[in-house]
């Protein structure tokens, strides 16, 4: 059943679900905005799983099942709480007739619903994560060691696979891009990438040798010295506003710019 959704505002969108009678919808905690009356909420710290989201406890039967089923749970808590996710989700369903949900990111920016088909997955970044028909899975992927560490932001990424619909957000506006349009590659600021889907390669790579220029981009660039790359045909989402230059702004609005004329590679902003 498709989700009937509706993305409302416009510097700070909210997503509005219509839920029919037994339909599910799960979110992060702290993404929930309002509900009719009657849908309820449950917090579980499990996450969904292809059957609707109902446990699978019962597979393998008696305490060897339940004990599978609680030491799978522990892997997905401490698996996003590596990530810096939150340890819980949120489930809406609605009872006795049809019900409304409200959600939203934490950024002002737009929000974006995709539509997955079970033949590809969706990757996202960490916090992208609004809400999701209990049809979708939601998982973690590592982008690998030498990749993470230079990329920052793209070290830890959300992975939607499943059908349904998936609610994302992110900061600023949005620009929809396909690599292939473009020689089939495109190089981004490693904060710009809010999600792509799976037969896009990600990687990250040096802003221009260890030379003069090289070092010029990385001290007076702000950039830093590493860019995002992403190769191959498929759709890519970008967003106009990174958490870093959001945070530079008000740190200067109060007083406290760290990051001075020499921009990324010499910021001492604090953590």
């Amino acid at each position: 059943m498709t989700l009937q959704q509706e993305i409302v505002g416009n510097a700070m969108q909210m997503a509005v679900v219509n839920l029919s009678p037994g339909q599910t919808v799960y979110c992060e905690a702290g993404k929930f905005l309002f509900k009719t009356t009657n849908v309820t909420m449950e917090t579980r710290l499990s996450g969904p799983s292809n059957n609707g989201g109902q446990s699978q406890g019962g597979s393998g039967g008696g305490m060897g099942g339940m004990l599978r089923q609680a030491m799978g749970t522990a892997m997905q808590v401490g698996q996003r709480m590596l990530a810096g996710e939150s340890m819980a989700f949120q489930y809406f369903s609605a009872q006795g007739g049809e019900g409304t949900v409200g959600f939203a990111g934490v950024l002002p920016g737009e929000m974006r619903a995709l539509e997955l088909d079970g033949t590809r997955a969706w990757f996202a970044e960490k916090d992208a994560f609004v809400a999701a028909e209990s049809t979708v899975d939601f998982g973690i992927a590592f982008q690998g060691g030498r990749t993470g560490m230079s990329g920052g932001e793209g070290f830890v990424l959300e992975k939607f696979t499943g059908y349904g619909t998936v609610i994302i957000a992110g900061a600023g506006n949005f620009i929809d891009l396909n690599p292939a349009d473009f020689g089939g590659r495109i190089e981004v600021d490693t904060g710009c990438v809010v999600a792509f889907e799976e037969g896009i390669q990600y990687g990250v790579q040096r802003v221009g040798g260890l030379n003069r220029q090289g070092i010029m981009n990385a001290v007076f660039g702000g950039e830093g010295l590493s860019l995002a790359t992403l190769e191959g045909n498929g759709r890519v989402i970008l967003q106009s506003l990174t958490i870093e230059s959001l945070a530079n702004a008000l740190k200067k609005a109060q007083g406290g710019d760290k990051q001075g004329p020499t921009g990324g590679l010499f910021s001492t902003n604090a953590g």
